[in-house]
């Protein structure tokens, strides 16, 4: 027993002395290990300090590192770990995830430089700076000295300069992460070979055009397992060289997204047939069909080929993929029936293995099949393709699913309970943007459901209060529908983690009705709120201020009549989108002093808000004050934080002043639109640093002065609109040089003179020409028939959108103009297209109108009213067959109304009056339809509608000597036919029976007969009529 006793504690003692010698040999942590008892080398201590001097700590997070006596340890330190038996430092690491920092400041330590002196750490195996921003710094060459380093990640550095190739001096290196940084274009990679025992590669953003032999250098990586190479502008590898590599057969993962990538890097991968498992080519430049060749890489249990050109249908190859876990084809022209390509998807053993099937946005067609199959499935992405028919009830029975998205198809039909019954784990379902009907039914027993996407359907009915119970939702929307009902605060009694609500409506005129108490709770914290149109008021809801964490919020059109509360600014400091417009919502900005965390987008036109505009508001992106009762001067636009406006609307309000010469700093403005106000002064020259900005309306101020000359440097002008104002000088000849792009030019109701200039002919695009009611002298330039899009018949495809960069709630926003027509002003959006004008009228316009405005057949209006012109109507002017207004009033026009322009049967006005037209108006029933009054003042005129008649002769004349409609009857032409026609058939018949003997027999036997015939009827009819005296 006594020896049993000893040979234990031997065995105890042996087992204390080997946990010994391991532990010797392992890395100790400050807050791992707290036996540590050794301190760190000394000129590593002050290696480590030197380090630390290099950086900005801001946040304190190295407070752990110094020279304090109860700092000495520098093994202690975060992020440091050294041998637990020689001291020396082993391990750096002071990536995000050690150091802790957070999410919202990336960047939580910051480098001015890197210390020679780490180069003292030379037992350093691990080093890992993550995450430090070095601003661009030169890589430190010394590094390459490390040599005992097996691990060095220092992606996402911020390092600058040439790549650093001296990283393959560290021949034991197994992981290398250099991605995310900035080194200049890489040449080679020709010293990769000498790292002989990685296994994890990432040179992501790196640049490796150059490097066309990439594939074969990888292939000389004999343990190298995981690959990316993310963004890396790859150009595809040498087919020639391929069937020479000697491959390592090792490589398990490899992410090659965002290059430039052909199907020729199938024909590499093929080496990996066997050990591949994940493989990412998504946004690459793939085209054609899915290779086969993805079918024999049977350990494969993630593919992603989206965001590329591929086309047709998975392979039936993919029948051997038994692991297949994640299938992404997103963004491809994948077509054909949906059922066929699952079909094959069923014919594979991964039908029990695959959890995630993204097809979303390809041409997929057909109806939904029944998937119940793929019993593993957990994510089901098949949004905007071209589906059609209804959803099959037996989706309800694959319990696994989390994720559904369907949106953008055209999916039809009723949504009942039993379509979702069983899918407890169901967190996403968007079925948005189809055609489904009915109500909404009870989906209660979604009980995992957090985002419920049903918008833009055509579901009506009322909203069950069931979903109020639904807790864990935090995305309601069901915005574009036509549903209808009494909201209340059942619907939201348990709704705590709801963070987006919109059930904006597909009208103006909601049959939705919010109805909660005045002094509601809600339970939620919302981000986003939109509820257009429901009718909230009179009063400001008052729950919405217990709303903190609002980023969009719109409650337009809520027939809100009151006084915009104190505490509703408070609410705004991070919203990103605000929409107040079309209530009748009352108040100034007055103390306004509140500070946006973002440059948010704020609509708040068509409201009663009035005093002056604060400078506070030149921080938002986009803003819209229109149809206010806003005061004071625009001084507001010459602060700085004005810079990154890209849309600003004062329209119709009471603002006045001279429009500060500070723009200077307004270089985002695409959109700036201050017409109807009280605006003085002359418009500044630092208009011309708009670079950006496509539509300037200026309309009914007090602008005096000229055009300014600046103005040309703005060439991506579309619109411009300074009419009604009180501008002078020529019409400038840059505005057709410098403005190529010009769609509407309105320069009406000035003081311009001078005559048009020839340069106008250069606006190929122009469809608006407004220089009505001016003083313009002169001649109409005869080249108009070079407005390219006027001479084109039909409706347009103008649609003036402007794409506002850097915003969400309105990405684009589409233009209008304000006309007038047919005597009253409109303004015109969507049917900008069909709206194509020539308005010259009101000048001093003299000579007679070109023949080549007749070229001009898309025109719809023309108007050269009230001018001197003299001549006639040329005679081509039935050729604008689109005309819907001509009007030639009052002006010095003679001469007859040509008949062809009875020809234009679109024509709804016309107005010849107050000329010195004669003759008979042309007989049409157009003309004739048109009251007298568009004919009088011309003494000459005769026929319908007037009452003065034409002479039979005169209107004969009228109808047949007309210069451009000559279509006489008898003419020589008419005289010389029929004397040829005479002869030739008079001598046709006289020789046939001359030379002809049958022929002449025929004829004289005919002649015979007939003469018998008439002979017996002349008895006869001699006889009846003596029978007949007799009696």
């Amino acid at each position: 027993m006594q020896s049993h006793r000893m040979c234990l504690k031997l065995l105890l003692a042996f087992a204390l002395l080997l946990l010994r010698c391991v532990q010797g040999g392992e890395v100790s942590r400050k807050h791992r290990d707290a036996t540590v008892t050794g301190r760190c080398i000394e000129k590593e201590r002050q290696a480590l300090l030197a380090f630390k001097r290099g950086l900005v700590d801001k946040s304190d997070l190295l407070s752990s590192w110094g020279s304090e006596a109860q700092k000495q340890d520098c093994c202690r330190w975060i992020g440091v770990s050294c041998s637990n038996q020689t001291g020396h430092v082993l391990q750096l690491d002071l990536s995000n995830k050690v150091v802790g920092a957070h999410s919202w400041n990336y960047y939580s330590l910051e480098g001015k430089m890197i210390s020679p002196k780490l180069i003292e750490l030379q037992y350093l195996h691990h080093l890992d700076l993550h995450g430090i921003n070095f601003n661009g710094s030169q890589f430190p060459n010394f590094i390459g000295s490390l040599s005992n380093l097996r691990y060095l990640d220092l992606s996402s550095s911020d390092f600058g300069g040439k790549f650093p190739s001296q990283v393959g001096n560290l021949t034991n290196l197994q992981h290398l992460d250099l991605s995310s940084n900035y080194f200049t274009n890489a040449e080679n990679l020709d010293w990769l070979p000498l790292l002989s025992s990685l296994r994890y590669l990432d040179l992501s953003l790196v640049n490796l055009n150059n490097v066309s032999n990439w594939a074969e250098v990888i292939n000389k990586l004999p343990e190298l397992t995981n690959l990316t190479l993310e963004d890396c502008d790859l150009p595809s590898p040498i087919l020639s060289t391929l069937s020479y590599i000697n491959s390592s057969k090792s490589l398990a993962s490899v992410a090659l997204l965002s290059n430039q990538l052909s199907t020729s890097i199938f024909l590499w991968l093929s080496n990996y047939n066997t050990s591949l498992v994940y493989l990412d080519l998504a946004r690459n430049f793939l085209a054609g069909s899915i290779p086969d060749v993805l079918g024999h890489m049977s350990s494969l249990a993630y593919l992603s080929l989206s965001h590329n050109q591929l086309e047709g249908w998975v392979p039936h190859s993919f029948a051997s993929i038994c692991n297949l876990q994640s299938l992404d084809l997103d963004t491809n022209i994948l077509s054909g029936q949906l059922s066929k390509f699952v079909q094959i998807l069923f014919s594979t053993c991964a039908q029990n293995s695959l959890e995630i099937l993204n097809l979303r946005l390809n041409n997929l067609t057909g109806s939904l099949p029944d998937l119940t199959n793929l019993s593993s499935l957990e994510v089901l992405w098949l949004n905007n393709n071209q589906l059609s028919g209804g959803i099959p009830e037996s989706i309800g029975g694959m319990s696994k699913l989390n994720s559904i998205d369907f949106h953008m198809n055209s999916l039809e039909g009723v949504i009942s309970g039993t379509h979702f019954s069983k899918l407890s784990k169901l967190q996403d379902l968007d079925l948005s943007w189809n055609d489904l009907a009915g109500s909404l039914p009870d989906l209660t027993n979604l009980s995992s459901l957090e985002v419920l996407n049903l918008g833009n359907n055509q579901l009506s009915g009322g909203i069950p209060e069931s979903i109020g119970g639904m807790s864990k939702l935090n995305t309601i929307d069901f915005h574009m529908n036509s549903l209808e009902g009494v909201i209340s605060e059942t619907h939201f009694s348990k709704l705590s983690k709801l963070l987006v609500l919109d059930l904006s409506s597909q009208n103006s005129s909601n049959s939705l009705v919010l109805d909660v108490h005045a002094d509601w709770i809600p339970p939620f914290q919302l981000d986003l709120l939109s509820l257009p149109s429901y009718k909230m008021g009179p009063y400001f809801p008052k729950w919405l201020q217990t709303q903190k964490d609002l980023s969009h919020l719109d409650i337009s059109d809520a027939g809100i009549f009151d006084i915009l509360p104190s505490w509703f600014w408070s609410l705004c400091r991070n919203v990103e989108f605000m929409n107040l417009t079309g209530n009748q919502i009352r108040g100034s900005f007055a103390n306004l002093t509140l500070e946006f965390s973002y440059s948010p987008e704020l609509h708040l036109s068509s409201n009663k808000l009035e005093g002056p505009i604060p400078s506070v508001l030149s921080t938002a992106s986009y803003l819209d004050l229109s149809h206010n009762k806003l005061s004071g001067s625009i001084s507001f636009l010459c602060s700085s934080a004005a810079i990154g406006l890209s849309f600003l609307d004062l329209s119709s309000n009471n603002v006045s002043g001279e429009v500060p010469d500070c723009l200077t700093h307004l270089e985002n403005l695409v959109v700036l639109d201050l017409s109807y106000n009280a605006l003085s002064g002359k418009i500044p020259t630092t208009i011309g640093s708009l670079f950006h900005i496509e539509t300037l309306k200026l309309r009914s101020n007090r602008f005096v002065g000229q055009l300014p000359s600046s103005l040309k440097n703005c060439t991506s002008l579309v619109l411009v609109d300074v009419g009604d104002n009180k501008l002078s000088g020529p019409i400038p000849k840059w505005l057709g040089v410098s403005l190529r792009n010009l769609v509407i030019l309105m320069l009406s109701s000035n003081h311009f003179n001078g005559s048009l200039p020839a340069q106008i002919c250069h606006l190929t695009d122009i469809q608006i020409l407004d220089f009505s009611m001016n003083n313009i002298s002169g001649s109409i330039p005869k080249c108009l028939n070079n407005l390219t899009t006027l001479v084109q018949k039909g409706k347009s495809s103008l649609e003036i959108i402007h794409v506002l960069e850097n915003l969400n709630g309105t990405p684009a926003y589409e233009d209008n103009a304000t006309i007038i027509w047919k005597g009253r002003m409109y303004s015109y959006k969507n049917t900008l297209g069909l709206v194509k004008i020539i308005d010259l009228s009101s000048n001093r316009l003299t000579g007679e109108i070109p023949s080549e405005i007749t070229h001009l057949v898309g025109l719809v209006s023309l108007n050269l009213s009230r001018n001197q012109l003299t001549g006639q109507i040329t005679a081509e002017i039935g050729n604008l067959q689109s005309l819907d207004v001509l009007d030639l009033s009052r002006n010095q026009i003679e001469g007859r109304i040509p008949t062809s322009l009875a020809r234009i049967d679109r024509l709804g006005l016309l107005d010849l009056s107050f000329n010195n037209l004669s003759g008979g108006i042309p007989i049409g029933t157009q003309l004739q339809s048109f009251d007298p009054s568009v004919y009088a003042g011309n003494p000459q005129l005769c026929g319908a509608p007037l009452k003065k008649m034409c002479a039979a002769q005169h209107v004969q004349t009228d109808l047949s000597n007309q210069e451009d409609d000559k279509d006489e009857l008898i003419t020589l032409g008419f005289y010389i036919s029929m004397g040829v026609g005479f002869a030739a058939g008079f001598w046709g018949v006289c020789c046939t029976l001359i030379f002809k003997r049958s022929w002449r027999y025929a004829y004289f036997k005919f002649l015979n007969g007939l003469n018998d015939w008439l002979y017996v009827r002349v008895a006869l009819i001699k006889r009846q009529l003596k029978d007949m005296l007799n009696r």
